[in-house]
């Protein structure tokens, strides 16, 4: 009986790799076009993205300059091109721009006496869901202050709930309103604990814990061992 020839492991092999060769010599003269399309387009894609973001940096830094500009301007006493200049910065796709040109915008519709226009600008800050979380609190708390007299304190007190604790960036100013509203609750005890909360709390600004030491003290509550005023 005729024995099967010996095939090598080398030979198997070579025979491997030339049927893979022609499958891609196939697949490529059947999808070449399509893949090189691919390519062209993915190498489009990704240069317009990178001189989209140059782009936007460098339209971004002239309006920096500009905002500087308009900031010497108003601080000079030049303010006559002032709001027409701000609201377009705040138009910018920067987010730090915007805000920053709105937050003027509406210190200077306060300078010149113009509440309603600074209210509304504080509020479309505050409810701006794509607004960073800093420039939105602060948002808050400015328009939460300039409408204080005309909330009730409940709407004070649950407004500003979430900024009104202990540990967070703007507890002192908030805790503060809310204590004040509290008062006009009748609650004393409850807003002197919290001006001694204030009057611990290292992050609020000396002059606020100063006060809530002594409010504390009108409302009954010792607060004075929480403060100790920083050497001169």
């Amino acid at each position: 009986m005729a024995q099967p020839p010996d095939i090598s492991e080398s030979f198997k092999r070579d025979v491997d790799e030339n049927l893979r060769r022609d499958q891609l010599r196939d697949f490529f003269k059947k999808n070449g076009s399509w893949l090189i399309a691919a390519v062209v387009l993915f190498l489009a894609v990704s240069g317009g993205m990178i001189w989209w973001r140059q782009h936007q940096m460098q339209v971004h830094g002239a309006e920096t300059e500009k905002l500087a500009e308009v900031y010497k301007q108003i601080g000079s006493g030049n303010t006559s091109q002032a709001p027409q200049q701000l609201d377009e910065l705040s138009k910018s796709g920067s987010k730090a721009v915007s805000a920053s040109a709105k937050f003027a915008r509406a210190a200077l519709a306060l300078q010149q006496n113009d509440t309603k226009r600074a209210l509304g600008i504080y509020k479309s800050i505050a409810d701006d869901s794509g607004m960073p979380d800093p420039y939105r609190r602060a948002a808050l708390i400015r328009q939460t202050a300039l409408e204080f007299d005309s909330l009730k304190p409940e709407e004070v007190i649950a407004r500003l709930a979430p900024l009104a604790k202990p540990g967070e960036p703007w507890f002192g100013t908030a805790g503060e309103m809310t204590a004040l509203a509290l008062i006009k609750q009748g609650k004393k005890q409850e807003a002197g604990q919290l001006y001694a909360a204030i009057a611990k709390d290292n992050g609020a600004p000396e002059t606020i814990r100063a006060r809530a030491v002594q409010v504390a003290g009108s409302l009954g509550v010792d607060a004075s061992a929480a403060f100790v005023p920083q050497a001169q």
